[in-house]
């Protein structure tokens, strides 16, 4: 999951997950553990019982240092999200950011969010750049919404966002004879209480097309939501997120898994402490 050309840190000063040291994500099943910058301190992520670790990127200002990705590099496998359209990691332009990511420190090839990209950004071709990305960083993972089938023609490891129709996908690609990397992203929410399910993950789903649609005109997204818009909130965290207790999530994961999917990352929406305090 890191580049050609990675220089990996002494495997024994990497993190181990022994019986007395596993946390609640490995516990059931969880592969990697989603960082995203502008909600958490990404160096607590040092102390996770957590063997891969994948940092969103979420604008420039937000980005992690090299120290700090180089530190985080020293305890587990890390990838940064890198948005081929954003200039400081455009490989057909200003790509002046990514030259600074640590060498031990991998990537996931994303188009990027219009969230932090300039109208200029968000106009650039996808396809080229995530061409030219994937000849530098041939062990890059590559995806995310929208893209899907421009990431399946670079043949490298796909990333895509949960969707109600993930499983069924991936079996698809196995029959289909795809026989390369399937990494999956979803936020995750280690309780079935509902309230708390909607305050983690319900501004989340609620984006997603379908989930829009659905809605009626006027809505909350947390545990403040009602009536029809709860109602299509919380099924929604079902398809777009993994939320419920351990054995629920545990359940949905090997699902996951024996569909063909070989890494679940799974975004803490509650925050590290869920996984610290465990």
């Amino acid at each position: 999951m890191t580049t050609s050309d990675t220089t990996q840190p002494d495997s024994t000063a990497r993190r181990t997950t022994s019986d007395s040291d596993v946390g609640p994500f490995p516990r059931v099943g969880i592969d990697a553990v989603a960082l995203k910058p502008t909600e958490v301190d990404v160096s607590r992520a040092a102390d996770l019982a957590a063997s891969t670790l994948v940092v969103d990127y979420e604008g420039r200002e937000s980005f992690p240092d090299a120290g700090t990705l180089r530190a985080l590099a020293e305890t587990a496998d890390v990838l940064v999200t890198t948005p081929v359209r954003a200039d400081g990691f455009d490989p057909l332009g200003d790509d002046s950011l990514s030259d600074s990511i640590p060498e031990a420190v991998g990537r996931v090839l994303v188009a990027g969010n219009g969230a932090y990209l300039s109208e200029a950004e968000s106009q650039r071709a996808v396809a080229p750049r995530f061409g030219e990305a994937h000849e530098r960083y041939p062990d890059a993972w590559v995806g995310t919404e929208g893209v899907e089938r421009i990431a399946l023609a670079t043949g490298a490891p796909q990333f895509e966002l949960l969707s109600r129709s993930t499983e069924r996908d991936a079996r698809a690609l196995r029959a289909a004879g795809f026989d390369g990397e399937l990494a999956v992203y979803a936020p995750t929410v280690l309780t079935d209480d509902e309230d708390a399910i909607l305050d983690a993950v319900g501004a989340y789903v609620s984006r997603r097309a379908t989930v829009r649609r659905a809605l009626p005109d006027e809505y909350e997204t947390d545990s403040a939501a009602t009536g029809r818009a709860r109602e299509v909130l919380l099924a929604a965290s079902k398809d777009f997120a993994i939320v419920g207790d351990e054995e629920t999530v545990r359940g949905r994961v090997e699902g996951l898994h024996g569909a063909g999917v070989d890494t679940v990352v799974g975004y803490p929406a509650r925050g590290l402490d869920e996984l610290l305090d465990a």
